[in-house]
């Protein structure tokens, strides 16, 4: 039998319409650095003997800083030309969760979702009380141009063409160029998140998710990212999960609780578990997206339905791997 190893990470940046085709040379290997940089940043904490919630927070705020990924710096813009961003964590060891919903000013949103776990009395907080409660907390807020990104600006515009829908007034103070990596924004789709599963040397797990929600909502929409069971769950007796897709589907299956409960109590394999939720279950359903999962004796998984989703793992005693399209292992 093998042994467990010391820790694990796996890392989403998002699944969608993501192919070789689609993607220059300069934005794959952007892309691939990318979710490089935030596996090792988990890693390193794991390393060092920190616990896995650390980790993910650790990993998911490098993503949230990169304007590559529709979480943080880089979010979508709603159709009133907004980003408002959602964000969920869980622990495994204690199922204690936290997620917070329509963030605006918050920099780290994953960072706030862990502060409702340690400085509040709930699991989820939303809109303008979620900001001030993470102010309350000290934690980093800017202005919310911070977020802005060209790319995903004229994905709004485009995708409100398509609704016959009016253009906001492009925000205050926003950038008008395009230059940096900034410039290497692949459109994935209508969605995207990123996500970050954990396992450390205590044998616990957790996962957290954040997103950027889908470009062009409306009438303050949430997808799954921010919902326990949903977008992200941890359990020690099950294995942690973080998803990312078409989040009405995810939210209508609870596919993150869905995986956790085929793993703890029917006993299936982690991949296994992942490959029946996402390849059967939301594709019957007609839902995209993916999953990365981890589990207590060190398995890792992840599963998507779509030509894409970038991704990484790591663990004690394996190399990285990094992938992007359908055809990687």
């Amino acid at each position: 039998m093998a042994t467990r190893p010391g820790w694990a990470l796996v890392a989403h940046g998002g699944a969608g319409e993501i192919t070789r085709g689609r993607l220059s040379p300069a934005q794959d290997a952007a892309y691939r650095a990318a979710m490089s940089l935030a596996a090792e940043a988990g890693a390193g904490v794991l390393r060092a003997g920190g616990s896995a919630m650390d980790a993910v927070e650790a990993a998911i705020q490098v993503l949230e800083d990169d304007p590559l990924f529709n979480a943080g710096r880089g979010a979508a813009f709603t159709a009133e030309g907004r980003n408002e961003l959602d964000a969920s964590i869980m622990d495994g060891a204690t199922l204690r969760a936290g997620a917070v919903a329509g963030l605006v000013t918050t920099r780290h949103p994953i960072s706030a979702a862990r502060a409702v776990i340690d400085g509040s009395a709930h699991v989820m907080l939303g809109g303008e009380g979620a900001d001030a409660f993470a102010r309350s907390q000290g934690l980093e807020q800017v202005d919310p141009v911070y977020f802005f990104t060209e790319r995903r600006w004229r994905a709004l515009e485009k995708g409100l063409a398509k609704l016959g829908l009016p253009v906001p007034a492009r925000p205050t103070g926003a950038p008008d160029d395009v230059s940096g990596k900034a410039a290497l924004v692949h459109e994935e789709g209508k969605h995207g998140t990123v996500g970050v599963v954990a396992l450390d040397a205590h044998g616990n797990v957790a996962a957290g998710t954040s997103t950027g929600g889908s470009s062009t909502k409306r009438w303050g929409r949430v997808g799954d990212s921010p919902i326990i069971g949903a977008g992200t769950y941890a359990s020690n007796r099950g294995c942690a999960v973080s998803c990312t897709g078409a989040g009405e589907y995810f939210i209508r299956l609870g596919v993150a609780h869905e995986i956790n409960a085929l793993v703890q109590h029917k006993g299936l394999s982690l991949q296994a578990a992942a490959d029946h939720v996402i390849q059967d279950e939301l594709t019957a359903l007609g839902g995209d997206g993916g999953v990365i999962c981890v589990a207590p004796d060190g398995q890792m998984a992840w599963s998507f339905n779509t030509t894409g989703m970038y991704r990484a793992r790591i663990a004690e005693g394996e190399p990285l791997v990094v992938g992007v399209y359908k055809d990687e292992a």
